[in-house]
């Protein structure tokens, strides 16, 4: 299957979306990281005038959520989730293809159900105007970014799957990613 292929031009496409995406959360990671700075300065030196940042708590709950569904399908596109190999180093390299299939059938459904129930929780948060104590900061806003870094989990999923399943049927061991291994 020549389409599942990063060179091809679905796989850039996708390669493409998972990276902007990590990138993406990444500048959020980083401006996070700053407004802390910025707010534990102000609280230091409240005595010079300054303040913390209003509401610095809600905002990075926000941010660490949009963060962390940002950076699943990058590392899920690079194979960058930790690999627990105990038992699988001692099969072949065709049946650690068809396992890796297998794995990312499941990482497809697992990825399929939490954008599944991400949507229906911003709905609920919209539907009922729920916000954030301090800033009344809408939180189906904070589950609409979520739920666009999930979708494009799901994307990636299903690319890996296609990915993967040509491998395995071709016969081609697909080289290891970045993840840890033990």
């Amino acid at each position: 299957m020549t389409v599942f292929r990063d060179d091809s031009a679905l796989g850039r496409v996708v390669v493409g979306l998972a990276r902007w995406t990590a990138i993406a959360g990444g500048l959020v990671l980083i401006a996070m990281v700053v407004m802390s700075v910025v707010s534990i300065i102000g609280r230091a030196l409240l005595w010079a005038g300054l303040k913390p940042i209003i509401g610095d708590y809600e905002l990075i709950s926000i941010g660490m959520g949009f963060a962390v569904f940002a950076f699943l399908p990058w590392t899920h596109l690079v194979r960058g989730h930790a690999l627990v190999s105990l038992v699988t180093d001692s099969f072949g390299p065709r049946v650690n293809s068809w396992i890796v299939v297998v794995t990312d059938l499941m990482m497809l459904v697992a990825s399929a159900f939490i954008a599944w129930r991400l949507y229906f929780g911003m709905m609920d948060k919209f539907a009922y105007r729920e916000t954030t104590v301090m800033l009344r900061f809408s939180l189906g806003w904070a589950y609409a970014m979520g739920f666009v870094g999930a979708v494009v989990m799901v994307i990636v999923a299903v690319y890996v799957l296609g990915r993967s399943i040509g491998n395995a049927v071709a016969g081609r061991v697909e080289a290891p990613g970045a993840g840890a291994h033990t």
